[in-house]
């Protein structure tokens, strides 16, 4: 059926107006994308919201806003004291001294009863001559280092308790580490100056035989301190029972010396007062003189309140 007259005049009018779209006019009506009441344009960081909005009742709770300073809750207790029980260093220390000892003692189990005979003959008349292997001079070496660690910790013990608990020092290693290089160097500055002395008035055998016997002195009372120190730190046993207990293996030391510096060099010589000068200016001076540097140590370097 062919199309009628008005029918193509519509799609006449409908063709003009695609090809010619009228310009796009904005509603003057308020936009319902943003806030009511706000002009069009406004950016959202300035829009403010009302105060019921804003705070509530968890509105400055520390634990709904992590980036806040809550302080503390409650009253600061006291903080917990340094002690040796909790210290690692010093357990892995004691740890490697006690495994070390026990190893190396289980080897040289004949070495030790022959300087223990020779240590309680009554006589000088030691086999001074015989030769000791490398690794019996490393077992005593090693055990003179362990009773320097352990006086060192001793004395570091009595410097907590009786003299101060905190110091001029970083840490509490260095206060150690002083203690501990003083014993090293009082050990070796006495053995020079026995050295020095039996050379002039005594034989070099004499003096070979002295050394051997220090030696072997010094690494016994490294033995003996061992426990007292597990004691000390572990089990928490009174000053005055690790006091008792030090002064104890020190008297049994210094009466081992004794004996032993009479039988060596004046066995003989019927020197009563002789042997007392030695004794009191070999090692009585010394100690005293040791203990007099070791409180002025700790008093120098504590802070004064």
């Amino acid at each position: 059926m062919p199309p009628t007259d008005s029918t193509a005049a519509m799609r006449a009018a409908h063709a003009d107006t695609a090809a010619h779209a009228a310009p796009i006019r904005h509603s003057p009506g308020h936009d319902t994308l943003s806030l009511p009441a706000r002009a069009k344009g406004s950016s959202q960081p300035g829009v403010s919201l009302p105060l019921y909005y804003r705070e509530g009742f968890f509105a400055g709770d520390t634990l709904l806003h992590p980036e806040l300073d809550g302080g503390r809750y409650g009253v600061a207790g006291d903080p917990v004291p340094e002690t040796m029980r909790a210290d690692d260093t010093v357990t892995i220390a004691l740890l490697a001294c006690f495994a070390i000892t026990i190893t190396a003692t289980s080897r040289s189990l004949k070495f030790i009863a022959r300087q223990a005979k020779e240590l309680l003959r009554p006589t000088g008349e030691g086999r001074a001559d015989d030769t000791e292997t490398s690794a019996e001079v490393r077992f005593q070496l090693f055990l003179t280092a362990q009773t320097c660690l352990l006086l060192a910790l001793l004395q570091y013990s009595y410097t907590t308790n009786f003299i101060a608990t905190t110091f001029t020092l970083a840490s509490p290693y260095q206060l150690m580490g002083i203690f501990l290089g003083t014993f090293a160097a009082y050990f070796a500055a006495k053995a020079l100056l026995y050295t020095a002395v039996n050379l002039t008035f005594f034989s070099r055998r004499a003096n070979r035989q002295w050394l051997k016997s220090q030696l072997f002195i010094t690494s016994a009372e490294g033995v003996m301190l061992f426990p007292v120190v597990l004691l000390m730190v572990y089990f928490d046993i009174p000053a005055r029972s690790v006091a008792y207990s030090v002064a104890f293996v020190l008297i049994i030391v210094k009466i081992l010396t004794f004996h032993k510096c009479h039988a060596i060099f004046f066995k003989h010589k019927n020197g009563f007062l002789q042997i007392i000068l030695y004794f009191c200016a070999l090692e009585i001076v010394p100690l005293a003189a040791l203990w007099g540097a070791l409180v002025e140590t700790g008093n120098h370097l504590k802070i004064n309140i």
